[in-house]
């Protein structure tokens, strides 16, 4: 390859810079033309891709080949919101602006949300807020970018259908990280529809090291993993007390202020690696009596000091207000270990009467009447959550996680009554 390109002369190092069907992967790349033979007619190309994957690159790659061959001229650009259009789809490293354009790049009238190039193409900036934004629009080219995060989804994926009408055979591009939502599951199933994968890791070599050592890591072998990094759509189990659209619905990147911070823990009954973990989950109340799950501090294979010290760690952390903890493996010694770190922590044991479906229950329903939002991600402990089967617990492990947050909710938000609380922001 370095004999190659030092062969070349400057004009023909300039054009292979521009010709992303030299530079770009396999899956990045669109389909080919049906009015080949033997190729499946195809209206829909379906990008899945995870975190990272280069799909925002492919999506803007395939509109500038469009427009440069003269196959566009009305381009409908679709984001989730106006300025997610225009931070990723238009302005953003991998957008349209700041691609190699042959023949002039366009210009940006941010006020009109239009794009519109030398050779009079132009490109209209919609929001799936306002499916009704499409009505009276008429497009031969289509962008859809992270449609699998779009509130009024369907009315805005039909509204867009409705204007696909110009030229000889109007198609588009969906570029997404998968989710199990109705919408990508027909779009996978339609027959006028090409489905490509790529997973973060085909991108690696365009990515930062420490995205892979400290945040891939993270998510990696986990079913959230599954779909944000190796592009899978994960379906919700059958019988599963938790689904995946529950805890969704209602992740939140920062929690308001909190009237009360709980630290729960399921002890393990033993020590050392094959033992179970040690479930640690931090949650805390609001004044309008929704709960917030904090933080999932579990930890695996410490003798009760190391984990009696990671449980005193988050209480500290969060300056929460007592530490609960399961009592039945461990009786006395539970309290015992924890105050030999900190002799001063408010506690409570609590024990298992019930089984732990019937302990679990309660807490699903909390979810599903939308109490309880997540502070960002927990890969594992969501895991458990959505492996939960009534009668057959989860992964066939003891579900640790779980345990520890169904006690911190029931704590939080089912208990009947709680002294006066202090109010704190995080």
């Amino acid at each position: 390859m370095t004999a190659f390109l030092q062969s070349l002369s400057s004009e023909e190092l300039e054009f292979l810079a521009q010709d992303w069907r030299f530079w770009g992967r396999d899956e990045q790349l669109a389909p080919e033309s049906d009015d080949q033979p033997g190729v499946r007619p195809w209206t829909t190309w379906l990008f899945l891709g995870g975190r990272g994957a280069g799909k925002t690159r492919a999506g803007a790659e395939w509109v500038r080949e469009a427009i440069e061959t003269g196959e566009a001229k009305r381009v409908a650009l679709v984001a989730e919101t106006q300025a997610d259009a225009r931070a990723v789809m238009v302005e953003g490293p991998s957008g349209l602006l700041s691609l190699p354009w042959r023949a002039g790049r366009p210009k940006f009238l941010s006020s009109r949300r239009l794009l519109i190039w030398p050779n009079g193409a132009t490109g209209h900036l919609f929001s799936a807020e306002d499916p009704d934004g499409l009505r009276g629009h008429q497009f031969d080219l289509g962008w859809s970018d992270e449609l699998a995060k779009w509130p009024n989804a369907q009315e805005t994926w039909d509204m867009l259908q409705l204007g696909m009408r110009l030229g000889r055979r109007p198609r588009q591009v969906v570029t997404t990280t998968p989710k199990p939502v109705p919408l990508v599951k027909a779009l996978v199933a339609d027959r006028d529809t090409v489905v490509t994968r790529a997973s973060t890791f085909a991108n690696r070599a365009h990515l930062a090291p420490s995205f892979f050592s400290q945040i891939i890591a993270r998510f990696e072998g986990t079913r959230l993993g599954r779909q944000e990094i190796d592009a899978e759509i994960v379906e919700n189990r059958d019988g599963a007390l938790w689904r995946w659209e529950m805890i969704e619905a209602t992740r939140v990147h920062d929690a308001p202020p909190l009237k009360r911070i709980i630290v729960a823990v399921d002890p393990p009954a033993g020590a050392g690696e094959s033992s179970d973990a040690c479930g640690i989950v931090v949650a805390g109340l609001d004044g309008a009596g929704r709960a917030y799950v904090l933080a999932d501090r579990t930890v695996q294979g410490l003798s009760p000091l190391g984990w009696a010290s990671a449980v005193v760690a988050a209480y500290r952390e969060f300056k929460a207000d007592r530490i609960v903890a399961e009592v039945n493996q461990g009786g006395a010694l539970v309290e015992t270990v924890l105050r030999q770190i900190d002799a001063a922590i408010p506690y409570r044991a609590v024990r298992a009467m019930r089984a732990k479906e019937a302990r679990a229950e309660p807490v699903a329903a909390l979810y599903e009447q939308g109490r309880v939002h997540h502070v960002g991600a927990f890969p594992k402990l969501e895991d458990e959550l959505l492996s939960f089967e009534p009668g057959q617990g989860a992964h066939g492990k003891s579900p640790d996680r779980l345990d520890a947050l169904v006690w911190a909710l029931t704590d939080l938000v089912l208990a009947a009554s709680f002294g006066e609380p202090r109010v704190r922001t995080l």
